[in-house]
């Protein structure tokens, strides 16, 4: 088979052995009209919002002409004050951290503890882009397995960590693409094992779907007090409604932060983006106030799929894994022939659809039982 123009070009670049060839990352982007594929929050910002942004952003526009605040101590104390009502834990400023999504916050977070000669850890199956931010850092990637129920195997965790000494392990929860949320003794059964890494041990839990967990499912914040190898990875593109904006954060140890702001770029948050953030956490609760329809829309989704026979993994984010089919593309594609996109994604034979509005709920509740014969 004869190279494309893009591989052939590679050839004559000083591209890195470990990039050439290689796609770049990317879901899907097609133009149907039920859109249940990115785990997007189907709900658009009120008019209200959106006016109270504008205005934050011509503000910031004024000044454009100047560097924005590289160390954004307003837009930090707006996201304490949200998490302190969120969560119940009231981190201070020096533990917060922002970025260009939660996906900028992780490359951040391999920058400072992961690179050459180090490894990073996490559990199949999850989040697909962990390996790429290990990859992009050249940092050495260890995969393990969870088990059958998409839940954490204590002793195959501790057996890698043992065997590994990973400076890094990435865990979400709840889980992407499963759902699933890590209960707190596996929190604190992974933080006890790393505390033996020589060397030291950063223990990442990404919870970019948590304010979606169900009641009595503990956020990882809880356990930041004890554990200063910690760190909570959240996003405002989920709950939020703003995954247009790409802004995420953390929150760890200020000791984890001081080495953040030591490899970010200078001025890595625009003013325009400081402004946006800032605007929508002036809003939380009339945002946040879709949550809780979401979770009931999830939760009937659940209900709905297992009744008719499927396989449906426990979720506590804004989508429902669930299978299995003998052949999956099949089922994929029979959706999206009829207007409705959702995710191959995960372990073979489960699909992945995002929870959106009634209406698009129904249409991909019709168009399944066309395709799968429910």
């Amino acid at each position: 088979m004869t190279p494309g123009p893009a591989a052939s070009a590679q050839r004559r670049l000083p591209v890195r052995d470990d990039l050439v060839g290689l796609e770049p990352y990317g879901a899907p982007q097609l133009d149907v009209p039920v859109l249940l594929n990115v785990n997007e929050n189907p709900y658009a910002p009120s008019e209200q919002v959106v006016a109270d942004i504008a205005g934050a952003v011509a503000d910031a526009a004024r000044g454009l002409n100047r560097y924005p605040d590289r160390e954004f101590l307003a837009l930090r104390a707006d996201l304490a004050a949200y998490l302190a009502v969120e969560s119940g834990v009231h981190p201070a400023v020096e533990q917060v951290w922002a970025a260009n999504g939660s996906n900028e916050i992780m490359l951040h977070l391999l920058q400072a503890f992961g690179g050459p000669g180090r490894t990073a850890l996490s559990f199949a199956p999850t989040y697909s882009m962990y390996p790429e931010y290990a990859r992009d850092t050249s940092t050495r990637w260890v995969v393990g397995r969870r088990a059958e129920d998409f839940t954490l195997d204590l002793a195959d965790v501790r057996a890698h960590i043992d065997e590994h000494a990973p400076s890094v392990v990435l865990l979400a929860s709840p889980n992407n693409p499963t759902g699933t949320a890590l209960p707190a003794a596996e929190v604190e059964a992974v933080l006890a094992a790393t505390d033996e890494v020589p060397g030291g041990c950063v223990v990442v839990v990404d919870e970019a779907y948590g304010e979606f967990r169900r009641a009595g499912t503990p956020s990882a914040l809880e356990f930041l007090a004890d554990h200063p190898n910690l760190v909570v990875s959240r996003t405002m593109s989920k709950a939020f409604g703003l995954a247009g904006a790409r802004v995420g954060y953390l929150v760890a140890d200020p000791a984890v932060v001081d080495a953040l702001r030591v490899v970010r770029l200078p001025y890595h948050l625009s003013a325009v983006t400081q402004a946006v953030a800032r605007a929508a956490l002036a809003h939380a609760d009339e945002l946040m106030a879709q949550v809780g329809g979401l979770r009931a829309e999830r939760d009937a989704t659940v209900g709905w799929l297992r009744d008719r026979g499927l396989t449906v993994a426990d979720s506590d984010a804004n989508f429902v894994l669930f299978g299995r089919f003998a052949d999956r593309h099949a089922v994929w594609q029979g959706l999206l022939d009829r207007g409705v996109l959702i995710r191959e994604t995960g372990p073979e034979g489960w699909l992945r659809v995002s929870i959106g509005t009634p209406e698009e709920m129904t249409a991909f509740r019709d168009a399944l039982v066309e395709v799968a014969g429910l």
